[in-house]
């Protein structure tokens, strides 16, 4: 006689992860207009003048920097960019050193061969097109190449163009944990973000999120106990219950 068949158990249930990270609830939207406003001014108490931290010298480098940082760290970027900037800092540069003179000083970064590749490409543009100077409008950025939406969002931000927000990891996460946004997309959250946060706040939304999720709101254990705004986190309890948060 043959053996009974093992009962086949079920799979684990697998949790809902926010594009990286822990199980979020899903919540309603909009959130509450007092406890938005409450959230960005405890931010910025702690985080009063808050910045990139990627280094540039001009709105060249700027653009340069944000397109090598996709899929990289801000350090890792910057510790390419010191050298490169001190011999390639404007287009007309650039473009002479080459794509393969430009792949030793980035070849650190990830995709480095495909960045080296837009990097030069987006430099002939800008001084066949713009007479060397970047186009600091959202039409001319995102046609450059390697210059998406996100990538220019972040270049009228730090030029003070536009109060936008682009839509990364850390702000895709940050924006879902405290409720802020519901929305399966980086578009639909930055439409979302748009409409709740307070004019005032929006000039600087953009980078307390991204910090307060770099430093604060990781995606592994979220350092809750050290958060300013953890008593305002709709996430917290359960972050806590299945015991990834610290």
């Amino acid at each position: 006689m043959k053996p009974p068949a093992k009962a086949r158990k079920s799979p684990a249930p697998k949790r809902p992860a926010v594009m990286t990270g822990a199980a979020i609830p899903m919540l309603l939207w909009p959130p509450d207009e007092d406890r938005v406003e409450i959230i960005f001014e405890r931010l910025s108490a702690v985080m009063p003048d808050p910045k990139t931290e990627l280094n540039y010298t001009n709105p060249f480098t700027f653009v340069v920097a944000v397109a090598l940082s996709a899929q990289a760290t801000d350090v890792g970027v910057n510790k390419a960019t010191d050298r490169l900037f001190r011999v390639a800092d404007t287009p007309a540069k650039m473009l002479a050193l080459g794509e393969d003179g430009l792949i030793p000083y980035i070849s650190s970064i990830g995709l480095y061969r495909n960045k080296a590749k837009n990097v030069i490409a987006l430099s002939r543009i800008v001084l066949e097109q713009h007479g060397g100077e970047i186009p600091l409008d959202r039409e001319g950025l995102q046609a450059l190449p390697g210059v998406g939406r996100k990538t220019a969002s972040v270049v009228l931000n730090e030029m003070g163009v536009e109060p936008a927000i682009a839509v990364d990891t850390h702000v895709f996460r940050v924006s879902h944990r405290l409720g802020l946004a519901n929305a399966a997309t980086p578009d639909k959250v930055e439409a979302q973000l748009h409409r709740i946060v307070p004019e005032d706040w929006l000039p600087k939304a953009h980078h307390w999120l991204i910090l307060h999720g770099r430093y604060t709101c990781t995606a592994r254990r979220p350092k809750c106990s050290a958060c300013v705004i953890s008593d305002l986190c709709p996430s917290r309890a359960g972050l806590a219950a299945l015991g990834e948060a610290a």
